[in-house]
């Protein structure tokens, strides 16, 4: 049999996703499209008509893994239909068009068409590289997602593309310019999802702070005040991550103003060091980054500031390296993403003579890690005793039979406590009885909206 379908009524389609929220959101809006055309969709590991591999290229692990899955697919069934898509895809085209057994590659645009593709190859029987060169595109493709797989926390993806070229990364070349969604398509959208039932939207994109800096007349906190006056349902908006030289006078207002904004913001900061972040090509400087947060600690005294950090970028001293623990330290950040600076060929910084060693590397994510325990619990102990909103996501992943679920406040503490199934998804008040880190233990008070005690 010649790459047919199975000869079964509803053809299989199956996704595995590697990489980013963006990537996942994307996922789930492929899948809408193959819904429509009457697929079923089905496990990775299963036997499928069509497998759709949605790739990553952040680091060159990101290919490595991209290429396996691949051929994991065509292993599994030699006949089907392998679709490669995703930022690898956009980046490398070529690369995985030489794996044998890949029919069509579609990069970071024209998603919408994989469908035609898939039919003209069955016709065609040529492998299709539909791969454009994404820098000359300047419009927001539209892709929706009524609802997720996922079913408590649903992201609503409003802008695409990065202006930044940071020297460490690559997601421009595979993303293109920043381009920001209609304003009345991400309302629309948010919509829907209160519809579906969700009650928390994460707004997210690969630059989502930049979202309408390509627009004349229109900003990200007039979205955010545009989505509270217009989908009253929505209970919760949280920004997955924003650049501090985004968070603007206007951004902060918003966040004092609003009564379904989260206080918790994402705010990368990548390196403490003047030094370093000169070297990473960023837009900011430490005393640039100290004012934000000032203004928004005034603004909001319990907001949630967590962050990226990049550990043993190329040329990092002891001394730079100090400069970086000792702000964030001194800022009291709740949460840290602690990441060894990986080589990502093609970069500028790939190319610069002095690698960190491995073993300084490593060291350095070590004490980092172990300054966020601290800060992470010193924050969360802030809130022991008080009674916080909490979306149950789960049963605790590490003891599913206890009767435990876990969820998160607005201002992003993990919370674990005693729940049942039917308040999975629901805002519940939660007491916090003992503050911790990775979680803090709580005791369910009530669900909103309802007269349970």
């Amino acid at each position: 049999m010649d790459k047919q379908h199975t000869g079964a009524l509803q053809p299989k389609v199956a996704f595995h996703t590697l990489g980013c929220k963006v990537n996942h959101y994307e996922t789930e809006a492929i899948w809408q499209l193959f819904q429509e055309a009457g697929y079923e969709r089905t496990d990775f590991d299963a036997m499928s008509d069509v497998y759709v591999i949605n790739t990553c290229t952040v680091t060159n692990t990101g290919d490595k893994k991209s290429r396996q899955v691949i051929r994991r697919a065509i292993r599994k069934n030699p006949n089907a239909v392998v679709c490669v898509t995703g930022c690898y895809a956009q980046t490398s085209p070529a690369e995985i068009m030489a794996i044998p057994g890949v029919d069509i590659v579609v990069g970071t645009q024209d998603r919408v068409k994989l469908i035609d593709l898939i039919e003209e190859f069955r016709r065609e029987r040529q492998p299709i590289n539909a791969v454009g060169n994404i820098m000359k595109n300047r419009v927001y493709e539209e892709l929706d997602v009524p609802a997720f797989t996922d079913r408590t926390r649903a992201s609503l993806k409003i802008q695409e593309g990065c202006n930044n070229f940071c020297t460490f990364c690559i997601i421009p070349w595979a993303r293109g310019l920043m381009r920001s969604r209609d304003p009345e398509e991400v309302i629309r959208q948010a919509q829907q999802l209160v519809e579906a039932g969700y009650q928390e939207i994460v707004l997210t994109g690969i630059h989502t702070g930049g979202y309408g800096s390509d627009f004349k007349e229109y900003n990200l906190a007039q979205l955010l005040r545009d989505l509270e006056a217009q989908v009253p349902e929505l209970k919760r908006i949280r920004i997955s991550s924003i650049e501090a030289s985004q968070i603007t006078d206007e951004v902060i207002e918003v966040l004092n103003d609003s009564k379904i904004v989260v206080n918790h913001l994402h705010i990368p900061i990548q390196s403490g060091s003047d030094t370093v972040l000169k070297r990473m090509r960023r837009k900011y400087t430490m005393e640039f980054f100290a004012e934000r947060l000032d203004r928004l600690k005034e603004a909001l005294p319990n907001l949630a500031i967590t962050s990226d950090v990049i550990v043993g970028f190329p040329g990092e001293t002891e001394e730079e390296f100090m400069e970086t623990y000792n702000f964030i330290r001194q800022y009291e950040f709740a949460e840290l993403h602690v990441f060894p600076y990986s080589m990502r060929t093609g970069t500028p910084a790939a190319r610069m003579t002095d690698q960190i060693p491995e073993e300084v590397k490593n060291e350095r994510v070590r004490r980092l890690l172990e300054l966020n325990e601290q800060l992470a619990k010193q924050y969360a102990s802030r809130f022991e005793d008080e009674v916080l909103d909490v979306i149950p996501e789960e049963r605790f992943k590490e003891n599913p039979e206890s009767g435990l679920y876990e969820g998160y406040t607005a201002n992003y503490l993990k919370v674990v406590f005693p729940a049942d199934e039917s308040m999975v998804g629901k805002l519940v008040r939660v007491k916090i009885t003992k503050a911790g880190y990775p979680y803090s233990e709580g005791q369910f008070v009530k669900v909103m909206d309802e007269q349970l005690v």
